[in-house]
């Protein structure tokens, strides 16, 4: 009799192929399926060929060919196609089997889809898989939420196929209900958004402010790479700054200026502002993307509006060294966000995230890896409640190390007419976090004189609330009172 698959899979693209070969090469048999039937035969007769894969050319071979229960993976792209494939797995399946997302969905839908397979005797896990082709293959970082009962039956799977930190411990856990996973995976991606452009800023003054050239910054970043910057993100940086086209030219300098993106971290700045979290650093970045998209328009202003822009007076090596500490106060900041956005959002949806185990579940295998997760973690097994990582002793110490550096920055890149959007938001954010009294007060003066929306008194208790009759003119009703 022929084995059946431990798991099956739909979507054979790049994602999806990589996947499997990797639980094919952890010992698992898996059935696999495209809607173009095609891509199934040459994928079991090329990359999958001598191996234990069951090629299907319908949903109901691929269900046939799994052990029970079932498990079945979705790798196609968000939206509707995951909605089309439940509604034709449902009738195929038996109680107690399981349907994955392993796709960047967003988490409402997940939120939505849990309960609808539930109520059709079903499981389903939504879980973000992280690290690219390369991290598909040899460990991505995975994400897990959903049916809190479909965890054990595919536990063994996920974490044998994830990547592993030096201890071998998988990156790779139960997350939480229902959307829990994906809003994780969407945070990481926003954090991401995040890490890219602030490294596009420093390359950004190294190139157009210090004139360095590719090989110098090659060099920087190679050197950064040893030390707190240590990341995934540095490190491909690195070998971008070192990469020649067939002319010998660096290849980077011909790339277009316009930036793509698929939407994550837009979900992620608008999720910030509906629980009410500052997020400022990655909405700027998501911004700094759709800025560069208008590569046309820019042209056309550059011929018009002219900065003043002054000439180096920095020796190079000092300010370098400043980028290095705005670049890492920057980050930290960004995570900080990230953090407070995941803390609120889990307050609001009713998850019991593992705060420390989430930095861990990045450590290896995906896009922001870093050594840099590690102290998350070391910060959060230290003090599980912490509100802000900025209070954590080892950030607050960095963070102040960091602040001359870090300042210069921002104020000689106003000053020359560099953008550095993120870097000077994070600033902004450190500044307004440790400020103990904010012209908010002006603020809400100003929303009682034209609305009569109240305030509350520094010489009273909180939650009294107050209207002034500020021109005389007015009445005493106030406007009701409410937190957005």
């Amino acid at each position: 009799m022929t084995k059946k698959a431990d798991i099956g899979l739909i979507g054979l693209a790049v994602m999806g192929e990589n996947l499997v070969l990797n639980m094919e090469s952890h010992g698992y048999t898996v059935a696999v399926y495209n809607r173009s039937v095609e891509k199934v035969d040459k994928f079991v007769n090329g990359r999958g060929k001598g191996k234990n894969f069951i090629g299907a050319h319908s949903l109901e071979e691929l269900v046939q060919n799994i052990e029970r229960p079932r498990k079945v993976m979705m790798l196609v792209k968000a939206g509707q196609p995951v909605d089309d494939f439940i509604e034709k797995l449902i009738p195929l399946l038996d109680e107690g089997d399981v349907i994955i997302d392993g796709g960047n969905s967003h988490f409402p839908d997940t939120i939505r889809r849990t309960k609808y397979v539930e109520s059709k005797g079903l499981l389903y896990i939504g879980t973000g898989v992280s690290g690219g082709e390369e991290g598909a293959l040899k460990g991505p970082s995975m994400m897990p939420g959903g049916s809190p009962k479909a965890w054990p039956l595919v536990k063994d799977i996920f974490q044998s196929i994830a990547a592993k930190v030096d201890d071998g411990t998988p990156c790779c856990d139960w997350v939480g209900e229902d959307g829990a996973g994906h809003f994780v995976k969407m945070v990481h991606n926003g954090i991401e958004y995040g890490d890219m452009q602030l490294i596009s800023e420093a390359y950004h003054l190294m190139r157009d402010y210090l004139k360095l050239s590719h090989d110098e910054m090659h060099d920087i970043f190679d050197l950064w790479n040893q030390g707190d910057l240590d990341s995934y993100l540095i490190e491909i940086t690195r070998d971008i700054m070192g990469y020649r086209d067939e002319n010998g030219e660096p290849l980077l300098e011909k790339i277009l200026d316009a930036a793509g993106q698929k939407g994550t971290g837009k979900w992620t700045a608008i999720s910030s502002l509906e629980v009410g979290v500052p997020l400022t650093l990655i909405g700027e970045a998501v911004y700094s993307r759709i800025l560069s998209s208008q590569k046309e328009e820019r042209l056309r202003a550059a011929q018009i509006i002219k900065a003043k822009v002054s000439q180096l007076d920095e020796e190079k090596e000092e300010f370098v060294n400043a980028i290095h500490d705005a670049l890492f106060a920057s980050k930290i900041v960004s995570y900080a966000q990230g953090y407070v956005l995941m803390r609120e959002a889990a307050k609001e949806n009713n998850w019991n995230l593992n705060y420390g185990g989430i930095a861990l579940m990045w450590r290896g295998g995906c896009i922001i890896r870093s050594a840099f997760l590690g102290k998350i973690k070391d910060a959060f097994d230290h003090n599980p409640e912490l509100e802000n990582l900025i209070l954590d002793s080892y950030f607050h110490d960095k963070l102040q190390a960091a602040q001359e550096g870090w300042r210069k920055v921002v104020s000689v890149a106003a000053r020359i007419g560099i953008p550095v959007p993120t870097f000077s938001s994070a600033l902004a954010y450190f500044d307004g976090y440790r400020t103990a009294n904010l012209p908010a007060n002006l603020l809400q003066a100003q929303r009682d004189y034209f609305g009569a929306h109240t305030y509350e008194r520094v010489d009273k208790d909180r939650g009294e609330f107050f209207h002034t009759n500020w021109t005389g003119r007015g009445g005493d009703t106030a406007s009701s009172t409410y937190q957005v």
